[in-house]
């Protein structure tokens, strides 16, 4: 199931505007935690994403702009 939460403009600190989408989707079969590394060459090449699952949104903090709308997923 996938239900989109809100959408927004949100600038970043250099003054670059983005276009945000954020989604709260129920996933039944995952692993607790995964590494993703993007193949789009440039300042991507050689990066690793690490991911992982939280249960709250007090559970981890996150940079300004990232938690925005993460209560809307809890509740």
């Amino acid at each position: 199931m996938k239900k989109l939460i809100s959408e927004d403009y949100w600038e970043n600190d250099d003054g670059i505007i983005h276009n945000r989408y954020f989604y709260k989707i129920i996933c039944n079969e995952i692993a607790d935690e995964w590494e993703h590394n993007p193949t789009g060459g440039g300042e991507e090449k050689g990066l690793t994403f690490q991911f992982f699952w939280i249960s709250s949104d007090e559970e981890v903090d996150l940079i300004r702009g990232h938690a925005d709308y993460l209560k809307l997923i809890f509740n």
